[in-house]
């Protein structure tokens, strides 16, 4: 059963703007929104059938995000694909945003010392969302897919952004709805996911042992601005065989939570 939990703040903000939605301006965002993940080409047919629109609305959507190059049809199938105005806007957030510019040379430096792929995420409706990335280089290894969003509940990094949410909003928020499942280890019990999130909030840093993916685990701490709030977090992830309960203990939780602090340091954080 999916996840049906998001912050109450962001809700009742959306609800409130509900009534000025252009619904043209919000079907042509639905359907940016069908090549997310593997979709890399998707044609008319199966558009209308994903947004139950006739064909001619689904036409007319592609043929003004296609003057704009937010869409490109493939000659050879007729299908469509994204444009590169999107990789054009989603590289305008990246430059935008504080954290990326402070950001880089931790990572790299992260990377370099543990030999395992680090990411820096924010949060965004109770989703982590991967920002920036530097990749391993040993031929096991995750491969970094930057944009990518997953629920919070089952991500390192998402854990550790909410782990500091009141109690109240969290429970709220939760309403005892069954967690989305991704693997046997996936926490899904709403009671368990919020004593896991105490224990992150005491010791300040979160792990993900095999709940997203089989087999990949991944250590996370906050990184908080100049008023000590946290506003994303950094990193390790790599095969479970190589990040051990004891190379955690030993090593890796120790570099999270420094490379942690000294990129909060850099945003002002004291």
């Amino acid at each position: 059963m999916k996840s049906s939990y998001r912050p109450q703040e962001t809700s009742l903000h959306k609800h409130a703007k509900s009534p000025y939605i252009i619904q043209t301006v919000s079907r042509a965002l639905d359907l940016l929104e069908q090549f997310q993940l593997d979709e890399n080409e998707l044609g008319v047919t199966e558009l209308s059938r994903r947004m139950k629109l006739h064909k001619n609305n689904v036409f007319r959507l592609l043929a003004t995000l296609e003057s704009r190059d937010y869409v490109e049809q493939n000659q050879s199938t007729g299908n469509y694909h994204l444009g590169f105005k999107n990789l054009e806007l989603g590289q305008s957030i990246l430059r935008q945003s504080g954290i990326l510019r402070q950001s880089r040379s931790t990572l790299e430096e992260l990377t370099a010392g543990s030999g395992e792929t680090s990411y820096v995420a924010v949060l965004r409706d109770f989703r982590s969302v991967y920002l920036d990335s530097v990749e391993s280089v040993l031929p096991l290894r995750v491969v970094p897919r930057l944009g990518s969003s997953f629920p919070a509940h089952c991500t390192a990094t998402g854990k550790v952004q909410i782990a500091e949410y009141s109690s109240d909003l969290l429970a709220s928020t939760l309403n005892g709805s069954e967690l989305q499942r991704f693997t046997a280890k996936t926490r899904t019990d709403p009671h368990d996911f919020l004593l896991e999130l105490e224990q992150v909030a005491v010791q300040g840093y979160a792990i993900e042992d095999e709940e997203l993916y089989e087999g990949v685990r991944c250590v996370a701490a906050p990184i908080r601005d100049y008023t000590k709030k946290i506003i994303g977090a950094i990193s390790i992830s790599g095969p479970a065989i190589r990040l051990t309960d004891q190379r955690l203990e030993s090593e890796l939780i120790s570099m999270v939570l420094k490379s942690a602090g000294e990129l909060s340091a850099r945003l002002g954080c004291r």
